[in-house]
C-alpha cells in the first residue's frame, strides 16, 4: 500500500488552519527556516506564540495565522 503524501505545511498559511497543533519543525518547514531560528524566535519573543505541553511546545495554527497577518500589516506600514 503507498504511503500518503503530507501536504505542503506552507500550504496551512494559504489555504486554511490544519486540525491540529503545529510543532516547531511544522512552523520552521512553515517559514523555510532552520529548526533552530524556530527556537530563537521563541526565547527572544520575536515569533508566533507557542505553548508547553509537557516538555513539548506546540503552536495554535489560530495564533500563527495571527502572526503572519500581524507581520505582513506591519511590512505594509513600514513600506
Amino acid at each position: 500500500m503507498a504511503k500518503p503524501i503530507d501536504p505542503d505545511p506552507r500550504a496551512t498559511l494559504r489555504g486554511g488552519l490544519p486540525d491540529r497543533y503545529l510543532t516547531p519543525d511544522d512552523i520552521a518547514e512553515m517559514f523555510e527556516v532552520p529548526l533552530e531560528t524556530v527556537y530563537q524566535w521563541r526565547k527572544k519573543r520575536t515569533g508566533p506564540p507557542g505553548f508547553r505541553i509537557g516538555k513539548h511546545v506546540r503552536y495554535d495554527p489560530t495564533d500563527v495565522y495571527a502572526y503572519v497577518a500581524q507581520r505582513k500589516t506591519a511590512n505594509q506600514d513600514a513600506a
